[in-house]
């Protein structure tokens, strides 16, 4: 392939430009978005996405829930376009995440939402999508065109867009100032030595990643680049779910890349990391804190629920340079499309 640099790494590198653009573009949105929770207080919050955007969502379900304490459900989509079962939502608020907005099972599933009574958000790159003609309100990722088949900055961004829901919602001021904060932070991956890790992920054939809370999320995210670029397969597991069944696989050397933020879960990610090791497993962890292993020392936010996302950009990072080191081209991965429509 060729020696240029590669679309998903130059569109990465675009994320902070992305994030302090979205974050002062949208103030309005998160403004109408916060007044719509002010005057009624659902009991519910639904969510709708496929692939990265969904990861996107499970960012939000976590952050939401610990800032709101309100519940978030992801609804499959085929419940609306193959099942054709009616939705009951009176009085709730629907979020879909799309890159494109031109899916059709998760414009039937907008559709069934706002049928069955609820406010329907469209959280979207493509603003004059179907999708957001179809929604109650929109907003945009203004991330621009996204060329590379692995999507990078539109997901930071889908899921940036969502913390600035949570923060305008709660009025959480280490949320409000974490976000504030987000773009240097993202700038500042830039330079991170990651060749030790990389050597890692370049010599395994499975792996697991893991986090808890919002960065479960991002596990879950990186676990499917693993596999959509570099071909390895990957799995994502909560950091405590993996010390059930999974950690049955664990053998001597089988790599393990955890994101593993100073916030309330540290210490149990912690302990699980380092009984994870003496069964001789080789961890590949991203932490603002010092932790055993390959320990990749991220810049923060302040604020350890964002921190993940500052995580996540390193990683892309790292994940490209082992599938261009593997000859494969990151931006065409085979069997794959930019934009995939299913029902």
């Amino acid at each position: 392939m060729s020696k240029t640099q590669s679309l998903m790494l130059t569109e990465a590198g675009q994320s902070p430009e992305v994030v302090a653009t979205l974050l002062e573009k949208e103030k309005p949105v998160f403004a109408e978005i916060a007044k719509l929770f002010s005057s009624t207080t659902p009991s519910l919050v639904t969510t709708a996405a496929r692939g990265s955007s969904d990861h996107a969502a499970t960012f939000f379900k976590y952050l939401f829930e610990i800032s709101r304490g309100i519940p978030v459900a992801s609804v499959g989509p085929s419940i609306a376009s193959v099942y054709g079962a009616p939705l009951h939502l009176k009085g709730g608020i629907h979020f879909t995440v799309s890159q494109s907005g031109g899916s059709p099972d998760i414009i039937a599933l907008q559709a069934a939402a706002k049928k069955g009574g609820a406010t329907t958000i469209a959280v979207v790159n493509v603003t004059d999508s179907p999708l957001a003609k179809e929604a109650d309100i929109v907003l945009g990722l203004n991330a621009g065109k996204e060329q590379s088949v692995a999507a990078t900055k539109s997901f930071i961004a889908s899921a940036v867009a969502l913390a600035g829901v949570t923060a305008a919602i709660s009025q959480d001021k280490a949320l409000i100032d974490g976000l504030a904060k987000l773009p240097d932070a993202l700038a500042a991956t830039s330079g991170i030595d990651g060749q030790a890790a990389e050597d890692v992920l370049f010599n395994a054939s499975s792996l697991y990643t893991g986090g808890r809370g919002p960065a479960f999320a991002i596990a879950l995210e990186a676990a499917l680049k693993a596999k959509e670029t570099a071909g390895i397969h990957a799995e994502a597991f909560s950091l405590a779910e993996l010390m059930h069944g999974p950690m049955r696989l664990v053998q001597p050397g089988f790599p393990i890349v955890a994101f593993s933020p100073d916030d309330a879960a540290f210490p149990n990610n912690a302990q699980a990391l380092e009984r994870l090791q003496k069964l001789g497993a080789t961890a590949v962890s991203f932490s603002t804190a010092p932790l055993a292993g390959i320990n990749l020392r991220m810049p923060s936010t302040g604020n350890g629920l964002l921190d993940p996302l500052v995580s996540l950009l390193c990683y892309y990072r790292l994940i490209e340079a082992v599938t261009r080191r593997k000859g494969f081209d990151p931006d065409k991965p085979a069997n794959l499309l930019k934009v995939t429509e299913t029902m």
